[in-house]
């Protein structure tokens, strides 16, 4: 079997005037991605996607990989991370690279299950779950006034046990927030907490020990990605988990957050760090060190399918029946059509529990009318 055709599709949906996503680093109106669509001679397709904009996604797969992967078996998917580091030497550390890595590496895992007519997650070894647990990612920073404890009380509605809120603009409203959120999702529920890299490790520090008794499940990107001295800081002096890698890409970069234990948890992102054959390997760096694995997702469809299935597989060592804590996966709950229209059949986060699908590869059909409408090349 091997790859006769490669396609990079740009992806992008704008959001009302007004209607921004907001973080601790300002509003966001557009959502953007970049999908990857490979054929086979045998007929199988395979998606993947590139958490990258779509004129450097492409490009970059266009200048540095088209030429290898055409005519490449899919089989062959996990040496494609390791010659990324090499050739072409010197840009195997980007973003971008490994961006485009990870589309590619997605796609071929999907043609493989394909092939084997088996879900991703069982292919991977380690854990098999059946049933994951999602959490809301709610309570953003809003354009126009809106009660902070509605989207909440939304996600609660819907049946989610667990919600991750935006913080990090200054220690009163974190606090405020902090508050909101537990009293309206009750004593029981994970509750975690995002500051986006928006504070100084004295300023995530202040904030960590203020909102520490309302028993937070793990705080994000506290600081920035680069400042490793801060993250170290943090462990130092903070009680609450520490959360990061969305911003990191690739193996070495999260050797460097397991390796110094600057983190509790891991988060790669599966269009981002490398793929499923990257995201392997950090997992069992992590596990390695006894550091919790949880994947970032603010991605499409395709890149939601990729983290459940890579979810379900993650290691639950040293853990047993006797320390439960769910296998928990990212659901934004911000109105979003690359996740959920170009897909037959979307995912549905309500109720507190998300059964892994187990059709074939990544166990998604998606519907290529729906990628056509939301083309940004077009």
């Amino acid at each position: 079997m091997e790859i006769t055709d490669i396609e990079t599709i740009p992806l992008a949906h704008s959001l009302p005037a007004g209607e921004g996503l907001g973080d601790a680093r300002g509003f966001g109106h557009d959502r953007a991605t970049t999908l990857l669509r490979l054929e086979t001679d045998t007929g199988l397709v395979g998606w993947g996607e590139a958490f990258a904009p779509g004129p450097i996604a492409t490009a970059t797969i266009e200048t540095l990989f088209r030429d290898d992967v055409l005519g490449m078996d899919p089989y062959d998917v996990e040496s494609l991370a390791d010659r990324s580091y090499t050739d072409p030497y010197h840009f195997g550390g980007s973003v971008f690279v490994q961006s485009a890595v990870s589309a590619i590496d997605l796609a071929c895992w999907d043609i493989i299950g394909k092939s084997v007519e088996k879900p991703v997650y069982k292919l991977l070894g380690g854990t098999e779950r059946s049933s994951l647990t999602p959490y809301a990612s709610t309570m953003y920073f809003t354009e126009t006034d809106r009660p902070i404890a509605e989207p909440m009380r939304e996600a609660v509605e819907e049946g989610f046990t667990a919600a991750k809120i935006k913080i990090g603009s200054n220690l009163e409203e974190d606090v405020e927030r902090v508050r909101t959120a537990r009293e309206v999702l009750g004593d029981d529920a994970h509750l975690m907490v995002d500051i986006n890299g928006n504070y100084r490790a004295d300023q995530a520090i202040r904030t960590a020990k203020a909102i520490e008794e309302y028993d937070i499940t793990w705080m994000e990107e506290p600081v920035p990605p680069e400042n490793l001295s801060g993250y170290r800081e943090l462990k130092h002096q903070v009680d609450i988990p520490i959360a990061a890698g969305e911003a990191h890409f690739g193996r070495f970069e999260f050797k460097r957050l397991v390796g110094e234990r600057l983190v509790d948890i891991v988060q790669p992102n599966l269009a981002r760090c490398g793929g499923l054959s990257e995201a392997r390997k950090i997992a069992t760096l992590a596990s390695t060190e006894n550091i919790g694995v949880r994947p970032h997702i603010w991605n499409s469809g395709v890149g939601l399918a990729a983290a459940i299935q890579f979810a379900a597989s993650v290691s639950d060592y040293p853990n047993t029946r006797n320390v439960p804590e769910p296998m928990m996966v990212e659901f934004d709950r911000s109105v979003n059509p690359l996740r959920h229209e170009i897909l037959a059949d979307p995912f549905d986060p309500t109720g507190g529990s998300l059964d892994v699908p187990q059709a074939p590869g990544l166990g998604i059909d998606v519907d290529e009318s729906a990628v056509e409408r939301y083309r940004a090349d077009r």
